[in-house]
Formats: C-alpha cells, structure tokens, sequence
C-alpha cells in the first residue's frame, strides 16, 4: 500500500515560465516522504539529528509529463522498497487533481554512521515503515 497526500504547488515552486522548476519536483517529493515518516509515528526532529543513523540520498531521478502551475493541486503517492540491509528506495507519483501523472522521480538512500560515514544496517523503525507503504 503507497502513501499518499496532497500538496497545492506554490509560487516558490515555479520558475519564469510560471511551471515547475525542474529541481524543485525533489523538493515536493520530499514533501511526500517527511509526511509519510510522520504518519508512520516517527519524530522527524529526531530523525535527522540521531547521532547513531543518517540516511543520505545517494541517487535521484525524474521524469515529467505535464507541467505543473502555481495553485494545482497535486497528490503526492510514494512506495518505498528495501534494497538490500542498508538501502531503500522511494518511487513517485505526483498526480494532478484528475489523476493525471504529472512527473514520477525515484530517491535512493543509504543508512550511515554519521560519525565514521560508513554504511550501517537500517534501523527497526525505518523496517516498519518500509513495510508500512511498501
């Protein structure tokens, strides 16, 4: 089962041509992903300031199909899939407001030791919530 919310695109999103600007379709994707951790009971302030687990992105995708204006309304769907013990990855759909695909993106990350930067197995809470949206 995906994860899914809405998002209304912002002026902040659009470039000088009044569209989605290329990088920022990360940045709603992003959108997407911290509300599906927080739906999943996970405290995003502890999150990203464990001092025993990091998850950086180490690869991003995307692709567009329809462009976005300020004021759409879109719905964020995303699927996360575990890789191996160390990795997972986040697929997206982002929806116009009659269903229409308007750009899919891919996010892959990695669990680390913040302080030795070397990879580490993922953590029982982000497990749960792979399985939660998987």
């Amino acid at each position: 089962m995906s994860f899914s919310c809405e998002y209304t695109i912002q002026f902040r999103d659009t470039d000088a041509a009044g569209v989605v600007y290329f990088a920022n379709i990360i940045s709603i994707c992003h959108i997407g992903y911290e509300a599906s951790l927080i739906d999943s009971g996970i405290d995003l302030k502890l999150f990203v300031s464990n001092p025993d687990l990091a998850i950086p992105i180490t690869h991003i995708s995307a692709d567009f199909f329809k462009p976005l204006y300020c004021g759409d309304r879109v719905t964020i769907e995303l699927t996360p899939q575990q890789i191996d013990n160390y990795r997972f990855e986040v697929k997206y759909q982002i929806l116009t407001g009659d269903s229409q695909t308007a750009a899919t993106a891919i996010t892959k990350h990695i669990a680390i030791d913040p302080t030795i930067r070397k990879r580490k197995e993922l953590s029982q809470l982000l497990i749960n919530w792979l399985e939660q949206w998987s």
